[in-house]
């Protein structure tokens, strides 16, 4: 089942959004307004006196009414090991090798142990072997040079790398609102 993307009222960008949640925006007529063809019909019950059945048509962009607290627009994504491993692309950012879920870890490119800090800007994906090869010290001590920049991504491209089932009028809307400027690192959304 697809998602629905979630927009307040001033249009400012929320999150994903099941469609049973947005079913209830629209029950409680809490939808202020919407974006693209209908992508999910949902049949209800039958009216006693009609016989009618009701339809609900979801649209794949819904604005609900009111307005984001101002901290929760484009606030910036958590650093959670499945954000890291979409962020890379699921590959080693040392071997460049493909790896399964299983197999990443996170590094710190400028080790904890060394006062580095656990943030966006200084983690990637690495293989198991590459981490322990790693071990302990900068890449550069390692003799192990990275193959990208590791960055902060926006929360754009956190909803786009945090969803596999995008349907076209989301992607469409969510594109223009990408950062315009090219990020440091070669795995950036494009």
């Amino acid at each position: 089942m697809p998602r629905v993307l979630c927009l307040d009222a001033h249009g400012h960008i929320l999150n994903w959004m099941h469609w049973q949640d947005a079913a209830c925006l629209y029950a409680r007529d809490a939808v202020s307004w919407t974006l693209g063809e209908p992508c999910l019909t949902i049949h209800g019950g039958r009216n006693r006196l009609t016989g009618e059945q009701s339809l609900l048509e979801l649209h794949p962009i819904v604005a609900a009414r009111g307005h984001a607290h101002a901290r929760s627009h484009l606030p910036s994504p958590a650093l959670t090991n499945t954000a890291l491993f979409a962020r890379d692309k699921q590959l080693c950012l040392y071997c460049g090798k493909e790896c399964s879920r299983h197999v990443l870890t996170r590094d710190h490119v400028h080790p904890v142990s060394q006062g580095g800090r656990d943030v966006w800007e200084n983690v990637v994906s690495a293989c198991f072997r590459c981490n322990s090869k790693k071990g302990g010290r900068t890449p550069q001590q390692a003799g192990m040079p990275l193959l990208a920049v590791p960055y902060r991504p926006s929360w754009v491209e956190h909803l786009i790398l945090s969803n596999r089932n995008i349907l076209a009028d989301q992607m469409a809307f969510l594109r223009q609102h990408l950062p315009k400027h090219p990020r440091g690192g070669a795995f950036a959304i494009q």
